[in-house]
């Protein structure tokens, strides 16, 4: 497929309303444009022109180019806005992939995590996980999204601080206060998974699961539990069990 007639159908096809005709598009597209500095140029020159229902399936097509530009990152970090999660998670994929190369990018994202809409901060901080990232200026974002006013942004924090090897003891205590004062349950339950899986255990976070264990709500319950288990797999077979300690 190389004729401009072509071409210009699948650059339309970027603004078809039927997924599979856009993904169609885009996947053609990729393929394409490495070889085609024309084509290239006609994609940069679609993704700043107004007047078009879509900016992400460019964006994520240019990409796939070393390196993408500015236009094309800008585009691609509104797009972990996007109203369908497979869109946003495709997107938030390919923007792992340009960080790991781009160093700046992996900073945008970072601060994506304190400034975006809610979409784009939970995305955000997946991206941060998914970079596998060390770093106490990555660290520290993760916690403060721990105060974040949307719990599922609070959600997705403790999931991501779950990964955190590096996360020292000042910030498992800001993640067990999570866990015994945060007023949603499910940022309880995840914070509960989060400190087991990090090891090492406090006396307060041994009790508060001890107290959730035999709480009235199931999925309190059921999140203790789990977080015990994962605790006591972590243990050798003669130290005994954690819930009689």
């Amino acid at each position: 497929m190389n004729n401009d007639g072509q071409i210009a159908d699948l650059i339309a096809g970027l603004d078809h309303l039927d997924k599979p005709t856009i993904r169609r598009a885009v996947d053609a597209l990729i393929a394409l444009a490495p070889a085609s500095v024309d084509l290239q140029t006609i994609l940069h020159q679609r993704l700043t022109e107004a007047g078009h229902k879509n900016y992400w399936p460019v964006a994520y097509v240019l990409g796939h180019l070393s390196p993408p530009s500015q236009e094309c990152i800008s585009k691609l970090i509104d797009a972990l806005d996007h109203p369908e999660p497979d869109i946003r998670w495709a997107v938030a994929l390919l923007l792992v992939r340009i960080a790991k190369k781009e160093s700046a990018v992996a900073d945008l994202l970072v601060a994506i995590c304190a400034s975006g809409t809610v979409n784009q901060k939970r995305m955000a901080l997946y991206c941060i996980r998914d970079l596998a990232l060390s770093d106490s200026v990555s660290s520290a974002a993760l916690l403060t999204a721990l105060d974040d006013a949307d719990p599922t942004v609070r959600v997705a924090a403790t999931i991501c601080l779950k990964m955190r090897c590096d996360l020292d003891d000042a910030g498992k205590n800001t993640l067990l206060k999570v866990y015994v004062e945060d007023k949603d349950p499910r940022v309880r339950n995840a914070a509960a998974i989060a400190l087991a899986a990090l090891g090492s255990p406090s006396e307060e976070f041994l009790q508060a699961l001890t107290e959730a264990s035999e709480s009235n709500d199931a999925q309190t319950r059921k999140a203790a539990n789990a977080a015990f288990e994962i605790l006591e797999k972590r243990r050798s077979a003669s130290s005994g069990s954690l819930r009689n300690r």
